[in-house]
């Protein structure tokens, strides 16, 4: 941390060496126009000035001779901070307020070339305009021996250079009568307006002797024009800025252009002096007026050298000057390479510095580590003794649940031993059957349980033995999902061996394959919802085959795919169970030389991969079983119950019964209500709540029988769900709980069940519940076909009435429509054809075609009354296909023809 400072504190010494190139003054010029040279000459010298000044920069606006746009800049400049403005007005009147708006807040005006109308600005610099004309006045009378005739071409009226030159020119001519002003003319400055203005003027005065033009350009335009019109005559051409250079009206003087100029210096060097002198709080005048003088043929020769040797020797400045920054900009780069240098080096020498620091620091702290380590070493050695008593303790526990395990099997064996001498008499009772096998069932899945922690003790102890053998495993796979079909059958699973193998030898102890992939298929059909798929997929590959069982039930995050295989370890979607069934799988594949592994994503189902060795090198040589030895038999069967129910409820009629859909997670209550309903009901099943709602939504059944704790959706989301969806708000739901609080019993009104029964309910309760709720609901059904579908009952929900409305007013409205069928109704009405014949068929006791056909007759009947209409028309209007059909159809329903009831009815 020292060191660092150290080094940002010497960077911010080097930093600050450097030479600060920060500009202390900004100032701001504003152009009337910039588009003609003496402007431009303004702009140079201003540019030459403040070059001899590193700390000033300067920022330029040109209007174009536009006096809104100027004020626009003008506002522009004051708003970026400018320390002094410089303004060479277009017009006096328009700039002024903004001119004094800057003065008044402090910053300083210098005002150029031209004046405002208010003394409110800090200095002026610029010509005496006055003196300008007053000067071409007195050359004028000079030149024309004090009698003739001229012209005069003055730029912007309200600009006061040329109002001031205007009055200078009077002034002077006052004195001499014998020269005549014939013509004022405004030229705005710009050549082209001048060369316009004259060109309608000229031809009349022919007896023309001069044209005073305000500035150079229109004193070139002038001359032009006087060529064009009196090619014969030399009319003399006055002009005023005498400009140097090649473009410049001193060269015009010097060519012979024009007769003679009047010197009007730009100012730009002036008023940049005086600018500086104001920021640098220096001396200065308020008025700076620059002297005039006459440039003719006189003293042009001489003028015209002097101003082209300044010229040459401004260009030789200017290379110089550009010269002079390359150098600079050189140095500055090559000081700023040493300032690198020299930091690079001293912190090279901070570092070094840093590193032997850090060189000491390590070996204390490599002395302190050796010492922890010690300290380590004395705590794991603690942490074993702790180990080792905390091996000991779950031995014992092992063996205390391994002697109740000893125990359990003995009454195990005198449940399941009467039961199976019950079940082969054959003159039983079936619902005497059904109960025994439900015993039976559940007795062999506890001696499963048992026989799974006895062989996970064996497996502890090193005492499990393989017993191996030739097999076909693709035979094998196949034995083994016999008594799941019954089950994947009934809750609609696609479960398949997919196998390109017609057969494929494996050397494997079949007891412990058995269990390892009974285990694996009871897991898939646990956490697989109806009308998902299991499939088993057996290939080879090299020297091994795999078997793959895949699903896509409830699949497994990634701390179950971490813990699967641990003891005891159950996810957080698992349903109860002891959480050795995988543990114990992975020993016995382990025992096989072999792998097994899990994968899958939450919600997106799992795959248990297993991969056993081929041949039989990989065993000892006691592990080859003997070959005299049987087939171990399964121990558990846990699909007897099922299937029977299954069997028994497919030889029962079903088409003309009420449909009860049950939705239980518990298989076992499920098949004994199930067996309770079958006979009375088509009873369809569902054990999981997101499945059993989907299930309602597709088989709109007439009654709902549901749990409310399942997975994935409990009871009373399934009832909120039903109740506000209109395919499925008429039908009654019976919620199923063993919790009987009175609060609870609330909750399960308020979502709109029908009835709460509690557990445990007495079948005979059950079966009469159901009875009554769809007795009532005949009765609702049969008053609300009495009164017909334009009425609505009390005892129909909000839901159902708006249906009824809904649904007779499309009729209706298609009435005429022969093309008027169930499936487009139920399009726009958000049903499949099977839910709204369905919903009809519950709520008005007939198919949607007959509510069709029987507003159409009524229709007819109505239109009968109409003597004006045929009976092709009415038939027609009412959207039956022919009149031969109606006729038919309306006979059928009223006993006569449509002409003979429109007789006895008139």
């Amino acid at each position: 941390m020292r060191f660092t400072l150290i080094v940002f504190l010497l960077l911010m010494l080097f930093g600050g060496c450097a030479e600060k190139q920060e500009q202390d003054y900004v100032i701001g010029f504003s152009q009337c126009t910039g588009d003609d040279e003496w402007r431009r000459a303004m702009l140079d010298g201003m540019q030459r000035e403040f070059a001899f000044h590193n700390n000033t920069r300067l920022i330029f606006k040109d209007a174009h001779a536009n006096s809104r746009v100027q004020v626009k800049q003008i506002e522009e400049l004051l708003q970026s901070g400018i320390q002094l403005l410089i303004v060479s007005p277009n017009e006096s009147d328009p700039l002024t307020p903004v001119i004094e708006k800057a003065f008044k807040r402090g910053i300083p005006v210098v005002v150029v070339d031209r004046r405002t109308s208010s003394p409110y600005y800090t200095a002026y610099v610029g010509g005496d305009n006055y003196q300008v004309g007053k000067t071409v006045g007195d050359y004028t009378a000079a030149l024309l021996n004090g009698y003739g005739k001229i012209i005069e071409i003055t730029g912007l009226p309200r600009s006061s250079p040329a109002s001031d030159r205007h009055r200078g020119l009077a002034d002077a001519l006052a004195t001499r009568p014998g020269i005549r002003r014939v013509a004022t003319l405004n030229g705005q400055w710009e050549k082209d307006i001048a060369k316009k203005e004259l060109r309608k003027a000229l031809p009349r005065f022919p007896d023309i002797d001069l044209i005073f033009a305000q500035n150079e350009v229109m004193a070139m335009g002038a001359r032009e024009v006087c060529n064009e019109v009196f090619p014969d005559r030399k009319i003399h051409v006055i002009g005023v800025d005498g400009l140097p250079g090649q473009f410049g009206d001193i060269q015009m003087v010097f060519d012979g252009h024009i007769t003679a100029t009047a010197l009007y210096p730009t100012g730009g060097e002036e008023a940049a002096r005086v600018a500086m002198n104001i920021l640098q709080k220096q001396p200065y005048q308020k008025e700076n007026l620059l002297q005039t003088a006459i440039i003719d043929s006189s003293n042009v020769r001489m003028i015209k050298m002097q101003t082209d040797k300044v010229i040459s020797q401004q260009n030789d400045i200017e290379r110089q000057q550009t010269r002079i920054d390359e150098q600079l900009e050189i140095y500055q780069t090559q000081r700023g390479l040493l300032y690198v240098m020299t930091g690079l080096f001293i912190v090279s020498i901070i570092l070094g510095s840093v590193a032997l620091y850090s060189l000491i620091e390590n070996k204390k702290i490599n002395r302190e580590l050796n010492s922890k380590n010690k300290e380590i070493l004395v705590q794991r050695n603690r942490i074993q003794d702790i180990a080792e008593k905390a091996q000991e303790a779950t031995e014992s526990k092992f063996r205390f649940f391994t002697n109740i395990s000893h125990e359990f099997r003995t009454p195990l064996t005198l449940i399941l031993g009467p039961v199976e001498e019950l079940l082969r008499q054959k003159n039983e009772n079936p619902a005497v059957r059904k109960n025994l096998s439900l015993v039976q069932k559940n007795a062999g899945r506890l001696l499963w349980l048992v026989n799974q922690l006895m062989d996970f003790r064996k497996i502890e102890s090193g005492k499990i033995r393989l017993k191996v053998s030739g097999n076909d495993i693709v035979a094998f796979i196949r034995e083994l999902m016999l008594p799941f079909d019954p089950v994947a059958r009934k809750r609609r699973i696609d479960f398949r061996l997919i196998t390109t193998l017609p057969a494929l030898e494996v050397w494997f102890d079949r007891d412990m394959m058995d269990k390892v992939f009974f285990n694996l298929l009871s897991n898939a059909f646990k956490f697989t919802s109806d009308w998902g798929h299991i499939y088993i997929h057996v290939s080879s590959a090299g020297d091994s085959v795999i078997i793959k069982v895949q699903d896509n039930g409830s699949g497994l995050s990634e701390m179950d795919i971490a813990g699967a295989f641990e003891m005891f370890y159950q996810g957080k979607n698992s349903i109860k169970g002891t959480g050795l069934g995988l543990p114990l799988s992975r020993e016995f594949v382990e025992l096989h030389q072999g792998t097994i592994t899990a994968d899958g994503k939450k919600d997106e189902g799992a795959t248990f991969t297993v991969t056993l060795p081929l041949g039989v090198a990989h065993f000892q040589p006691e592990d080859i079983a003997d070959p005299a030895v049987g087939i171990t038999e399964r121990a558990v069967s846990w699909t007897t119950a099922e299937a029977e129910t299954e069997e028994q409820s497919a030889t029962m009629p079903r088409h003309d019964l009420p449909a009860v859909l049950l939705i239980e997670d518990n298989e076992d209550l499920l098949a004994f209500v199930t067996g309770l309903l079958q006979g009375q009901y088509q009873v369809t099943t569902a054990t999981n709540g997101r499945a059993g709602l989907d299930l309602c939504f597709d088989i709109v059944p007439d009654l709902i029988v549901c749990d409310v704790m399942l997975p994935g959706m409990d009871g009373l989301q399934i009832t909120t769900a039903l109740k506000g969806d209109m395919r499925t708000s008429h039908i009654p739901v019976i919620l199923l709980t063993a919790k009987n609080n009175p609060e609870q019993l609330v909750e399960g009104m308020q979502v709109r069940a029908d009835m709460y029964i509690t557990k445990p309910f007495s079948p005979q309760y059950l079966q009469e519940s159901l009875r009554s709720l769809l007795a009532n609901r005949l009765l609702v059904r049969s008053a609300q076909v009495g009164q017909g579908i334009t009425d609505t009952d009390t005892g129909l929900s909000r839901l159902d009435k708006k249906f009824i409305n809904q649904l007779r007013t499309l009729i209706l409205s298609r009435l005429a429509d022969p093309g008027l069928t169930v499936e487009s109704l139920g399009k726009e009405m958000g049903l499949s054809r099977v839910q709204l014949f369905r919903k009809t068929k519950a709520l008005l006791g007939g198919g949607t075609n007959d509510l069709i056909l029987n507003l159409r007759l009524e229709k007819a009947c109505i239109l009968l009354r109409n003597p004006d209409l045929t009976i092709a028309e009415i038939a027609d209007q009412t959207g039956f296909t022919s009149q031969s059909y109606f006729s038919t159809v309306f006979k059928n329903r009223f006993g006569t023809s449509p002409k003979d009831w429109r007789l006895v009815q008139s």
